[in-house]
């Protein structure tokens, strides 16, 4: 499989995120490795947070929340998924698929990290990976955030925004990236932000990930990842690790998703979970504040 490395210099001067990338390789299974970068900030003896992004973000997403959660005392622990940020990208949309990227964010919490009693947040594609590696490993996860996500298993219909996006990105011959962040935010993101959205992507060689992704969501029953995402939700929807169910009043893709997590998840029965109110798709962008404030006051509850 061959990748490419985004130069370190489209890095620089990045407007509210100066923390230093740290790198590990991890086995891919085609023998090879490839390199994955994540951040991390608070106390190394913390209570470990983990968070997901997804399509087509970076770790940069989740600038605004680092700080409140790790003055919290938690350690905070951001990935860049495999052809998104500084990870490694590989060339090719064939070279994305949903079991390998749920392998090597495994690979990087289990193997690299030994995680053990941790809180995921995922958000988007976040949450779909997230939520398998915490449903096969559930000695890893043992708290559970879900924001504006879902797993999908093919045996319900998407809605037809999801379509409308998919189609978009597909139609799109340069997928500027900073134009979908843009699309999926209703407050204002300004240029210096969208030049950081877009700098993991010198050029059209490095937009592998971010064009594979929508075509690995499962919309049929027989999708290859059908089946392991039924295994997950029933191991989910067994288990009482605590959750927190924080989507946004605007993200008219995954919304719909909200009241389904609050209502099988055993550990979300009890909880007061917000909406993020004036904040769409990319709720960490639109109100990170805000939901780290609820996450922390989460947290502080379910010790």
């Amino acid at each position: 499989m061959k990748t490419l490395r985004t130069p370190e210099d489209r890095f620089a001067d990045l407007p509210g995120f100066d923390y230093p990338p740290r790198y590990a390789d991890i086995p891919d299974d085609d023998g090879a490795t490839v390199r994955i970068a994540w951040v991390e900030s608070g106390p190394a003896d913390g209570a470990p947070v983990l968070m997901l992004h997804g399509e087509p973000t970076w770790s940069y997403l989740y600038r605004r929340m680092i700080p409140i959660l790790a003055a919290a005392g938690h350690r905070v622990i951001c990935p860049d998924l495999i052809g998104f940020g500084r990870s490694d990208k590989p060339t090719r949309v064939e070279d994305h698929s949903y079991a390998r990227h749920v392998g090597w964010i495994r690979a990087l919490v289990v193997d690299v990290l030994g995680l053990r009693g941790a809180t995921l947040v995922g958000q988007d594609w976040g949450g779909l990976i997230g939520l398998r590696v915490a449903a096969e490993n559930p000695e890893v996860f043992t708290r559970l955030v879900v924001a504006n996500t879902g797993l999908p298993t093919g045996d319900h219909p998407m809605p037809e925004v999801w379509w409308q996006f998919r189609r978009s990105v597909e139609a799109d011959p340069q997928l500027r990236v900073s134009d979908y962040i843009r699309a999926g935010c209703v407050r204002p993101v300004d240029d210096a932000v969208r030049a950081a959205y877009d700098a993991p992507f010198p050029d059209p060689t490095y937009l592998a990930g971010p064009r594979a992704m929508p075509l690995l969501v499962p919309t049929t029953p027989d999708d290859p990842a059908s089946e392991a995402n039924r295994a997950a939700w029933k191991a989910l929807t067994g288990r009482s690790a605590p959750a927190l169910v924080a989507f946004s009043d605007g993200d008219p893709i995954t919304g719909a998703m909200a009241p389904i997590f609050s209502a099988v998840l055993p550990g979300a029965a009890g909880v007061e979970h917000p909406v993020i109110g004036e904040a769409g798709h990319f709720l960490q962008e639109d109100a990170g504040e805000e939901l780290a404030a609820a996450i922390a006051a989460f947290l502080s509850r379910t010790p």
